[in-house]
């Protein structure tokens, strides 16, 4: 009786899991959907497009720039540039030289500004000071 029972039990379970092993080809087919909409790119799998086919003309052409002896002509320009900064750093110092900007009675003014008696003092726009 007990092995009676057991086999019904054993074959109702295998009976079940047969049914489950049909529905997993039907899963199958979701999931293979769902692999082809995974394909649009996401933050975990990003799409990085293949490299451009590059006919070997091309490639050659390149190898042979890159073959060209070196030259030094960013290296010249680069002290041209620097020879020219330093031209106009001298250039404003001695600019700064002249009593306008070194002198304080001119209170940056291009002349000095006069000096009237208090009575007749103006408001200066220039540095607003009365003078």
């Amino acid at each position: 009786m007990l092995r009676i029972g057991f086999i019904v039990i054993l074959s109702a379970v295998f009976t079940f899991y047969a049914s489950a092993q049909s529905k997993g080809s039907s899963s199958r087919k979701k999931s293979s959907a769902q692999e082809r909409q995974s394909d649009s790119p996401t933050s975990l799998q990003p799409y990085f497009p293949e490299k451009d086919y590059v006919p070997e003309a091309e490639k050659k052409s390149r190898k042979k720039i890159k073959q060209q002896p070196i030259t030094y002509d960013a290296r010249e320009r680069f002290y041209e540039r620097m020879e020219e900064v330093a031209k106009q750093r001298r250039k404003n110092e001695k600019l700064m030289e002249k009593p306008q900007y070194s002198d304080p009675m001119y209170f940056g003014h291009k002349r000095p500004p006069k000096k009237r008696p208090p009575e007749k003092m103006k408001y200066c726009k220039v540095c607003g000071i009365r003078h």
